[in-house]
């Protein structure tokens, strides 16, 4: 199994040794643990997307300390993406933009472009600082399996890789992945929806293109089918749980507020009302669904579809697809 430490300020830098030397770490942000490696180096890179059976058309994202970092490791960081860094960094808001030729192409799909991001957690900062570099990653998890949001979620993922160190940093704050926002088109546009809505990005930006994207793969986190659990994954309107609980033979494991009533043998997963709550709790609810003895996963749509709802729907028509 691989290694849980507490992120102390001698395990940093023993990550930051282990990056150096072409090593891959697993780290926490606020939005998902993810698998970080030196964002120039070639074949970390590539180790990266073999251990997560990742297509290499995904690009990843380059996590970096602060504005400074970022153009360094682009071109274009221009009035936009300084406003734009300054309201929401550090933060889950990655910004795509034309890349420095210091970050290997193969760790971004092959494109002249890498979005880059600051994240606001303090281990992550640690580690890029004492780094000293932009460091890509990937979630912590199989390829298009479920995000994880605390180091055992990652160790289980990962219970081959003996030589993985994970650095503890908890159970992640915002529990899904970041916006990612492309300003290297003639207009902005969303190419992934996520903590940072429409709402946030006009003031600084105006129109921002968001289109419903169900599938491409500019962006990571974009494939039709993401975030799923091992057994089947069906979304259901809440009126029509019944009629869908009353088909299956079997048990079922349903994602649900509680007022909406389910009858043995099912199981619920109760779900939280408020978005950010929801968002914090979704993917360790669908590896809840997973352990259980459950051979259905029912996730049942939540009514809202504003602000953060927008990427909690992006995220949960995934899991089902």
């Amino acid at each position: 199994m691989p290694r849980i430490e507490a992120a102390t300020p001698e395990m940093v830098l023993e990550a930051a040794r282990r990056l150096k030397a072409g090593g891959t770490v697993a780290i926490a942000t606020e939005t998902v643990y993810g698998l970080f490696c030196d964002s120039t180096n070639e074949a970390a890179l590539s180790a990266v997307y073999a251990m997560k059976g990742r297509p290499a058309s995904n690009p990843l994202i380059a996590h970096v300390l602060d504005a400074a970092m970022a153009k360094r490791t682009t071109f274009g960081f221009d009035a936009r993406a300084e406003k734009l860094a300054a309201k929401f960094w550090p933060g889950p808001l990655a910004i795509v933009l034309p890349r420095r030729p210091e970050i290997a192409a193969i760790g971004v799909g092959g494109r002249g472009t890498v979005a880059v991001r600051a994240p606001s957690h303090p281990v992550a900062l640690a580690v890029i600082a004492a780094f000293g570099g932009p460091l890509s990653a990937p979630s912590a998890n199989r390829s298009g399996r479920i995000s994880p949001t605390t180091p055992q979620h990652v160790a289980e993922e990962f219970k081959n890789f003996d030589d993985l160190l994970i650095l503890d940093g908890g159970v992640c704050s915002v529990g899904i992945e970041s916006t990612v926002l492309d300003l290297s088109r003639a207009r902005p546009i969303v190419l992934r929806p996520g903590a940072i809505g429409e709402a946030d990005l006009t003031p600084i930006l105006g129109t921002v293109m968001m289109p419903h994207l169900t599938k491409q793969d500019a962006s990571p986190g974009t494939m039709a089918k993401h975030y799923a659990p091992s057994i089947r994954c069906e979304v259901v309107q809440p009126d029509a749980l019944t009629t869908r609980l009353a088909k299956h033979e079997g048990k079922a494991a349903v994602l649900a507020r509680s007022d909406i009533q389910i009858a043995a043998p099912h199981a619920r997963i109760e779900m939280p009302t408020e978005p950010a709550a929801y968002a914090q709790r979704l993917y360790a609810a669908l590896r809840e669904a997973d352990a259980t003895a459950a051979t259905l996963v029912l996730i049942v749509v939540p009514p809202e579809r504003d602000g953060l709802w927008v990427a909690l729907h992006d995220r949960i028509r995934r899991a089902g697809a």
